[in-house]
């Protein structure tokens, strides 16, 4: 699959908890691998291990730069307690120009490309 030319995303992940959804926010924000997370409750339907599930969860929406995505994973991972967690990119086509500047002055800068 092509990856979108654009320098930043938005990367999706669920949690079980709002304390969870809470720590994690506050570990990639501090670890300026996200100038920002939005956090709010939904109901989520999926099929896992032959069963459709009917939950509420929290949804994260990390904003961050596209090469900070393994890092962002790994941290989510490190964290999370789901054996297989959401973790897919968006891409920011468009967006504020200052809202840009702003994450990018946010999030630390990375040694990749």
């Amino acid at each position: 699959m092509e990856k979108s030319d654009s320098p930043w995303s938005v990367v999706l992940t669920t949690t079980d908890s709002e304390a969870l959804a809470n720590t994690i926010a506050a570990a990639l924000v501090e670890a300026q691998l996200a100038a920002c997370v939005s956090i709010f409750p939904i109901r989520s339907v999926y099929s896992w291990q032959g069963q459709i599930h009917k939950n509420g969860e929290w949804q994260l929406l990390i904003k961050t730069r596209q090469r900070q995505f393994e890092a962002v994973s790994e941290k989510v991972r490190s964290l999370h307690t789901y054996d297989t967690p959401e973790l897919i990119a968006l891409s920011i086509d468009q967006g504020s120009a200052d809202y840009l500047r702003w994450m990018d002055e946010t999030i630390k800068p990375t040694t990749k490309p």
